[in-house]
């Protein structure tokens, strides 16, 4: 594989769904151009930085590089701005003005008062496997399902509107995947994007009409400079929650699944001390599936990174699953470890945009592990499992298993 073959992962949806080819890629530019120029007919040129330190010390920069004007590497930052922003599209000052308004609900004490719901949720679909007798598609039956339900919750969303939500976030992150996108045209991602703005439209009327004790109303009435926030902001802040706060959550529960099939080893020190193990483990299937495969950063004034100069106005792709197996870091990284400890991924990103659900995400995941280990007895695939084609946010779409479980 030439440098310039393992640059095009970044940008090949069909990259991310096989795992041996990108991590071989990634490798390759870790070790041999780990600050590398990509240009791809169909994307705007960019800088790949695929190693662990130097995804810590950009992302610890917020005034040297900018979210905006290019959040991911598909999109055009010549081309007009989207009307929509969420969080991640924000830099300071908007982006602390913002992100303060939800920030209590996601701290450790806020999340804290959630868990004994979480573990009912988390029970509801383990006894959920158990009716389906003996074998399911996990992703499908199970782990798509189940953060989708604490999310929306909090948001206050009735729960009849939870499949809507789920196959809008499906084809707004899998635009890229025949299987989830909603028909084979470049506006896929835009044309799902607008059933959100619409649905949300009528959510925020009514929550500023009627007001509750949930997340929803919080953001739908909260005041930016003296003034309500704009319903632009609104929905951007709905869509965020509404989809990362899921989908990521859903990839990390399903390829650690995964990762623990291909690793029965592993299984087995799970199963035999899941209360020493399961936090750890959590944090383990994190770093392997690396839901969040990439931001982008623009540079604000001429830099270098590594000796390399980086222009004003260039952007950089931080990719996380790559600083995650990255060997100067973690030892033997290509190994999935239920033990690992130190384990200073970088799955929930660092710096200012650190992932708002980084302590209901980990809650999430544990819940179930807690939940799921001490009753599955046996398990095994039941078939090939299947990965989502993206180059933004993705996980498996299809792991089929037959299991045992009490």
């Amino acid at each position: 594989m030439s440098l310039d073959e393992a640059g095009g992962v970044f940008t090949d949806p069909t990259a991310y769904a096989d795992e041996q080819r990108f991590h071989a890629a990634t490798a390759l530019l870790r070790r041999e151009s780990p600050v590398h120029r990509v240009e791809t007919e169909g994307f705007a040129p960019f800088w790949a930085i695929t190693r662990y330190d130097d995804v810590m010390e950009i992302s610890r920069d917020s005034a040297l590089w900018h979210n905006a004007p290019r959040t991911a590497v598909n999109q055009d930052p010549a081309a007009e701005a989207a009307p929509v922003r969420t969080l991640v599209q924000m830099d300071d000052p908007d982006h602390s003005i913002y992100r303060h308004i939800s920030a209590d609900w996601f701290k450790p004490a806020g999340v804290r008062r959630l868990s004994d719901r979480i573990a009912q949720l988390a029970k509801r679909y383990v006894d959920h496997m158990a009716d389906l007798g003996g074998e399911c598609d996990f992703v499908q039956d199970v782990a798509a399902h189940y953060p989708l339900y604490v999310i929306l919750s909090l948001l206050g969303l009735p729960e009849q509107d939870f499949p809507r939500m789920l196959k809008l976030t499906q084809e707004l992150f899998g635009a890229d995947d025949t299987d989830l996108a909603r028909g084979a045209t470049d506006t896929a991602a835009a044309d799902a994007l607008l059933d959100f703005f619409q649905y949300f439209q009528k959510v925020i009327a009514d929550r500023r009409a009627n007001p509750g004790d949930d997340l929803g109303s919080v953001i739908a009435n909260a005041t930016v400079h003296g003034d309500t926030i704009g319903e632009l902001e609104v929905v951007g802040y709905y869509v965020l929650i509404a989809t990362a706060g899921h989908d990521t959550t859903s990839a990390a529960i399903s390829g650690g699944l995964h990762a623990l099939l291909d690793n029965p080893d592993q299984w087995q020190r799970l199963t035999a001390d899941p209360a020493a193990l399961v936090p750890t483990a959590v944090d383990e299937m994190i770093r392997w599936t690396s839901p969040v495969k990439h931001f982008m950063r623009t540079a604000t004034r001429d830099t270098t990174i590594r000796g390399v100069p980086i222009p004003a106005g260039d952007a950089v792709l931080l990719s996380y699953p790559s600083a995650n197996r990255d060997e100067d870091v973690f030892t033997d990284p290509q190994t999935f470890d239920v033990g690992r400890t130190p384990n200073k991924h970088v799955g929930f990103g660092f710096g200012a945009h650190y992932c708002l659900g980084t302590h209901l995400a980990r809650l999430e995941a544990r819940a179930l592990y807690t939940e799921l280990v001490p009753r599955l007895r046996e398990v095994e695939l039941a078939g090939t499992p299947e990965y989502m084609q993206t180059v933004f946010v993705g996980g498996p779409k299809r792991l089929p298993i037959r299991y045992k479980i009490s």
